[in-house]
């Protein structure tokens, strides 16, 4: 079975962030976010240069966003800020609350000089509530390493709620689960 669709919309406004597509001018922080070695501390680490440029030369910049995949951007300048996803977690991975998986799952990685101002937890509430006014209720879950309490705070902030933990990427992982209709 193939993954049930994520939100349509291409375009997410909000008072803070816009939600948009990828675009070439973003290159440079979408580079930044990968080998960002702070950014990428509860990622798998920061991944290298020449094999994040490579691989935005042979596929292009809009390779990096796909259905359910934004772009993070200051709405008045249009500057790069991060990426957000509310994409489906693949079955085959640990992690979920429905026995069939493909839950929607949501996760955000930002430039570290917008840490703390805000907007993760905008652009999560705005794509959150594009969702909710587009698809049928259903489970939304964070999944983040454990020692990433910032994360699990901002996920705590939205109305998520720890429903357990895992092992997965060599390190434990939380599970925290809302109901979509929560953005209703």
């Amino acid at each position: 079975m193939s993954a049930p669709p994520t939100l349509s919309t291409t375009l997410i406004p909000a008072a803070r962030v816009l939600l948009r597509p990828a675009r070439e001018a973003d290159r440079a922080g979408i580079v930044e976010i990968m080998t960002d070695p702070e950014v990428r501390t509860y990622l798998g680490g920061p991944r290298p240069r020449a094999k994040v440029e490579s691989f935005l030369d042979a596929h292009g910049v809009a390779a990096a966003t796909g259905p359910g995949s934004y772009v993070v951007a200051d709405p008045e300048t249009d500057r790069f800020l991060g990426t957000l996803t509310l994409d489906r977690r693949d079955p085959e991975r640990p992690g979920h609350v429905t026995e069939a998986g493909w839950e929607l799952e949501l996760s955000y990685v930002l430039r570290r000089f917008v840490w703390g101002a805000g907007p993760a937890c905008e652009a999560a509430t705005a794509a959150l509530r594009a969702a909710a006014a587009e698809l049928p209720d259903r489970p939304v879950l964070v999944v983040t390493q454990t020692a990433n309490e910032r994360s699990l705070r901002l996920a705590s902030r939205l109305g998520f709620e720890t429903a357990g933990t895992f092992e997965e990427f060599g390190a434990q992982q939380t599970l925290a689960v809302a109901a979509l209709g929560e953005w209703a």
